[in-house]
């Protein structure tokens, strides 16, 4: 497992699971569910369980985990939505590691997602020797989620086209899947939910219906709301995510430099509120910041003396805000 690039949450905080498994023995749980409502909120907002630490996976407002998981209590499904870095996506891995253990039915919306990735398809070698068959159809993670009573994952919804976001209104509503070849119907288990996401930058890339918002709960995550909270997210997920790189964490000074500008540019004026900015047009995001440290420490370990240095961080620090040379140049340079 140690040249695994990315571990799912399920594995790579398997003690904390087990801890946490440990000291709810007794308390009561939903049907499909191997952790309480209360453990599932510690696994991701941080605590202790039979003397291991349980590191916080969403730093924030800890009212939104709560209706997050209450919503995944009843029979809605639940939509995170927010800007780009708000943890979205990290949110409802966590939430679906904690509650049923696998995070990894997951269908990642695009043009190209289809409604046969939200039901199913089939394995047409099979299907033209022997005929619609259990053995030739090939199961969606919707469908598997619904077989095992257990939790799926639709990331970036509104970036499928709109008869494909459609298909999921019967199964919200009639939780099942009509298989018309094998003259059958699948009924959902108890405990199968659909965790989605969406991004607000994307609303206009295929905005989603009104009856299909309807099916699920919806919770907005607000970027984060300070300085100082945004420093420490960062500060943290760093550290996460490059224990392999030669380097050492830059300063907490130097963070929080970069957290600085990122936030600045994204609101369009300072921190004092005393000067007005112009904001570039591609998303100055807190996870545009992670990726611009993790960046700046490999190219330290790689070709320094693993001493990250303002040179290296200034290096993909233009990168990272010029997304367009024209509009944003002068953007940047103003700044600066």
């Amino acid at each position: 497992m140690s040249n695994v690039l990315r571990l799912p949450a399920e594995k790579l905080y398997a003690n904390e699971l087990e801890a946490l498994k440990e000291e709810d023995k007794k308390e009561e749980k939903p049907i499909g569910w191997q952790l309480s409502p209360k453990a599932v909120l510690k696994f991701v907002t941080g605590g202790t369980a039979c003397g291991v630490n349980i590191t916080p996976k969403y730093i924030g407002h800890n009212r939104l985990v709560e209706i997050a998981i209450a919503t995944l209590l009843t029979d809605r499904s639940l939509l995170l939505i927010g800007e780009p870095g708000t943890a979205k996506s990290w949110l409802s891995e966590n939430l679906t590691a904690a509650i049923c253990g696998d995070s990894g039915k997951v269908i990642q919306g695009t043009a190209g997602t289809s409604e046969e990735h939200i039901r199913y398809s089939w394995n047409y070698a099979m299907l033209l020797a022997n005929g619609p068959s259990h053995e030739a159809l090939l199961k969606s993670p919707i469908y598997r989620a619904m077989e095992t009573g257990t939790v799926a994952r639709f990331e970036e919804i509104s970036r499928c086209a709109s008869e494909v976001q459609d298909a999921l209104i019967s199964i919200l509503s009639e939780k099942n899947i009509a298989i018309p070849e094998l003259s059958e119907e699948l009924p959902a288990q108890r405990g199968f939910s659909i965790i989605a996401t969406a991004n607000t930058r994307d609303r206009g890339v295929n905005e989603m219906s009104s009856a299909l918002k309807r099916r699920f709960n919806i919770i907005v995550l607000p970027a984060p709301a300070t300085l100082e909270t945004e420093v420490s997210i960062v500060t943290k997920r760093v550290a996460e995510i490059s224990n392999k790189l030669k380097a050492a964490l830059p300063s907490n000074e130097a963070i929080e430099k970069i957290v600085t500008i990122f936030r600045e540019l994204r609101k369009g004026a300072t921190l004092d509120e005393k000067q007005k900015l112009k904001s570039p047009s591609g998303v100055i995001s807190t996870a545009e910041a992670i990726s611009l440290i993790t960046n700046s420490m490999a190219l330290a370990g790689s070709f320094g003396n693993g001493t990250v240095t303002d040179e290296d961080l200034a290096s993909g620090l233009q990168g990272a805000v010029v997304k367009d040379e024209e509009k944003d140049k002068m953007v940047w340079k103003e700044y600066l």
